[in-house]
């Protein structure tokens, strides 16, 4: 029964996005304000089998279910969390910011504290929104500089985020002519900026949701860095669709990929893609470290992250876009990487 109700409930997700304008719901425009934020433990990923803790590549240590009285809660399409485990930073496609604590009972999330929303602002410190920027989708960070990436528009804007907090105004940057051949609702999805020092310092790595090339493949972009240019993630012709990206400290590049079908819901999977083999004209691919499906705790997911947690272990964060829909839920998950 759980299995049909969350078939019934994507269905009707997908349907309410294709019925509903994407602004109709627009963003709260008071600045940075407290919100609380309910959380239910899912202590069990896979109900068929609750005690199971090992999936694929990954190891479960728990997950929360989000709610909010907020008008603006909702809709998370990225998430980047601190090196210490607790901080993040997260967006709304409704371009909004969320940041809080994440807090712990021993290596579980039990609880999100301290949390705040603030619309994102434009150039003339009015809210994106205003301009039709509000289909935020991605995020990388850089230091204290940040990046977002929004679809329909094609556009990247760079937030000072360091000195500004959530009230940062955010500076269109320079695209490569390609971005214009992206579809408009399946654009950047993917935005990361690789570490210093090594051979992509300094070049934003984009991947899009569905556009391809010529080939067939997912058409992506490196950006700045004096590497501009495209390259393509391999298109395994599944259905699944990119919806966000994360790096790790070993070099890897995980992409989160999510897929819908009108007869089983959501699923999703994780591919993990050596960062080396990214470079202008590649066509780069990985293993994949866990494929799941609703009869595990997912929903819509869209957002992940990657930290080194204090036990040394390396901690995957996802979280889910529930649409701003009802039947959808906001879903934060952790895993454990074996071997890194």
């Amino acid at each position: 029964m759980k299995t049909v109700v969350s078939r019934i409930a994507a269905f009707l997700a997908i349907l309410a996005l294709a019925l509903i304008p994407a602004a109709a719901q627009p963003p709260h425009e008071s600045g940075p304000h407290r919100i609380d934020i309910k959380a239910q433990a899912i202590d069990a990923f896979d109900a068929r089998n609750p005690k199971q803790t090992r999936f694929g590549a990954l190891d479960f240590r728990g997950g929360l279910l989000l709610e909010s009285p907020a008008r603006d809660f909702g809709g998370i399409s990225a998430i980047r969390v601190a090196a210490d485990g607790q901080n993040f930073l997260a967006l709304t496609d409704k371009s909004n910011w969320l940041r809080g604590q994440i807090v712990y009972r021993g290596i579980a999330p039990i609880a999100i504290r301290d949390a705040e929303m603030a619309p994102m602002l434009g150039p003339d410190r009015l809210p994106l929104k205003r301009r039709g920027w509000y289909d935020t989708e991605s995020l990388a960070e850089d230091g204290g500089t940040v990046y977002v990436g929004i679809e329909r528009v094609q556009r990247i804007v760079r937030f000072d985020y360091g000195r500004d907090g959530l009230t940062a105004r955010g500076i269109p940057i320079p695209v490569l002519p390609a971005f214009k051949t992206l579809p408009k609702n399946g654009s950047l999805e993917c935005l990361v900026m690789p570490p210093h020092g090594g051979p992509l310092a300094g070049t934003l790595i984009a991947i899009s949701e569905q556009g391809l090339d010529a080939r067939g493949n997912r058409l992506s972009f490196l950006i700045g860095g004096g590497n501009d240019g495209t390259f393509a993630l391999k298109n395994t012709d599944d259905d699944f669709d990119i919806s966000d990206c994360a790096l790790t400290p070993n070099g890897k590049m995980l992409v989160l990929e999510r897929r819908f079908s009108w007869t089983s819901g959501f699923a999703m999977r994780i591919r993990s893609v050596p960062l080396a083999s990214i470079k202008p004209g590649a066509t780069v691919d990985g293993p994949v470290l866990i494929t799941a499906d609703m009869g595990s705790q997912i929903d819509n997911m869209e957002g992940l992250s990657v930290h080194r947690a204090a036990d040394g272990t390396l901690v995957l964060t996802l979280i889910s876009d529930d649409n701003f829909f009802a039947l959808q839920r906001t879903v934060l998950l952790q895993f454990g990487l074996v071997g890194e």
